[in-house]
């Protein structure tokens, strides 16, 4: 799986887009030791990112569902990632729920991944209360978990910092003026180059209630419009769906009462909910939906498409081992 190349050295590195992707690989750089600069377009609240609107679900063992098997590979080594740099996040497991119309595409999902255990209406009840009585069984998978992306993205730019890097924001900088390794995590913004980039809207949600306690993601499968809804923390939810092929950055009235109504089967009170916020972002996706890492003249992560949050810590180790080591993963890295 894994040959080697020339590495690059100990040269300095210059990161553009400080989104998740490139707040890892800027977080890794600098720890081992490299003068990392990080360049951002936006300010410091990233609200022109896609970062910005991600659920932040870290779920390799669920998207095996969907996924091919390097999505499963990179996400279940970015969980020790995630757990060793930021011992605090979450690790509850999710829970992946149907209603008895919908049991053959739940059975399915079972089959297609691995690492749950099924759980009764007791079982459910026990995990979360809340969900007392409104579904038969459940699948719980126990490694899993989560952060918030809008809390969890400032704490990795300021640890960027505190190992030795610099951070450049509202700075929409040339990978042509930089010096030293330029690795390019622009996302979108990166098809003046990549043209086969296409992006991926993900709608979400973020709705308020004291009458629902959530420790856990919650994923309700459903042939139209499958729901996840992410606990965030001060009585707030984000209610997602995975995935959109369009490019504009809105959301529908459509999409926002499939939303809504999804969020109410899985729970009635979501019915009286305060809603705090409509978005969307655009995922960056290649042609099979893999992430990719390109070496040139300067070093492309680009692809991330839904996986974002999940599979940016692993990317940044390739990497990272490539830059010192020489160290190439066949699955991912392409050298031009």
């Amino acid at each position: 799986m894994y040959q080697k190349s020339d590495p690059r050295g100990d040269s300095p590195v210059s990161i553009i887009g400080a989104g998740i992707a490139g707040a890892w690989q800027a977080l890794l750089f600098a720890q081992a030791g490299h003068a990392v600069t990080l360049y951002e377009r936006s300010d410091a609240d990233m609200t022109l990112a896609t970062s910005h609107w991600a659920g932040g679900m870290l779920a390799p063992w669920c998207e095996a569902e969907a996924s091919e098997p390097v999505i499963g590979r990179l996400g279940i080594r970015s969980l020790d990632l995630w757990r060793e740099h930021f011992p605090q996040t979450p690790f509850n497991g999710s829970l992946v729920v149907a209603h008895a119309r919908d049991r053959a595409d739940f059975e399915r999902f079972a089959k297609l991944t691995t690492g749950h255990v099924r759980l009764d209406a007791r079982g459910l009840s026990d995990l979360e209360p809340s969900l007392d009585g409104r579904f038969r069984e459940g699948l719980f998978y126990a490694g899993e978990g989560h952060v918030e992306p809008r809390r969890v993205l400032p704490e990795l730019h300021a640890r960027v910092e505190a190992a030795g890097g610099t951070i450049k924001f509202d700075c929409d900088a040339d990978a042509a003026d930089l010096d030293g390794i330029v690795i390019d995590c622009r996302g979108l913004s990166a098809r003046d180059e990549q043209p086969e980039l296409r992006g991926v809207k993900g709608e979400m949600i973020i709705v308020e209630t004291n009458e629902v306690e959530l420790s856990r993601p919650v994923r309700l499968i459903h042939p139209r419009w499958p729901l996840y809804v992410i606990p965030r923390g001060d009585d707030k939810f984000m209610l997602g769906a995975t995935s959109i092929e369009a490019e504009d950055t809105g959301v529908s009235v459509r999409s926002a009462l499939e939303l809504l109504g999804a969020a109410y089967a899985v729970h009635p009170a979501f019915a009286e909910a305060r809603i705090v916020e409509f978005g969307s972002g655009l995922r960056p996706a290649y042609p099979d939906n893999l992430p990719r890492i390109t070496v040139d003249k300067k070093i492309v992560v680009n692809g991330l498409y839904r996986h974002g949050f999940l599979l940016a810590p692993a990317l940044a180790e390739l990497t990272l081992g490539y830059v010192q080591r020489g160290a190439i993963d066949n699955e991912v890295m392409r050298c031009v």
